[in-house]
């Protein structure tokens, strides 16, 4: 995964989500939907757990050179997260439980070292 392979920013990110998707399948999550585009921007992936909808939203990086990947979800990214996830729900009236927004970071030092940080309930 290292700079050398020719992946892109966009590629990366997209596989990362993929990978994110599967780690939160080993852990019992539903995986409901991916790439949700709401007025608001996009939910990389739509979870259920236990009962609750789970927004998510992943940061893939090769490195932490350039800091941790959580550390991109900034306060207005946090916002833009919550209307997103409103939003979502406005479109989807049959669920009416609980719900909330996470986060999964993902740092892609190889394509079989992998690193794997899930920060719930973020916002």
């Amino acid at each position: 995964m290292g700079k050398s392979t020719g992946i892109d920013k966009i590629q990366l990110g997209q596989w990362g989500e993929l990978q994110a998707a599967k780690f939160l399948k080993e852990k019992g999550y539903q995986i409901i939907e991916q790439n949700v585009r709401t007025p608001y921007g996009e939910i990389d992936l739509v979870a259920k757990f236990a009962g609750a909808l789970i927004f998510v939203e992943v940061k893939t990086r090769r490195s932490n050179e350039y800091g941790h990947p959580e550390e991109a979800v900034t306060d207005l990214k946090r916002a833009h997260m919550i209307d997103s996830a409103e939003s979502y729900l406005q479109e989807h009236t049959d669920f009416n439980g609980d719900w909330q927004i996470d986060v999964i970071a993902v740092l892609a030092k190889s394509k079989s070292q992998l690193e794997f940080h899930h920060f719930e309930n973020i916002a």
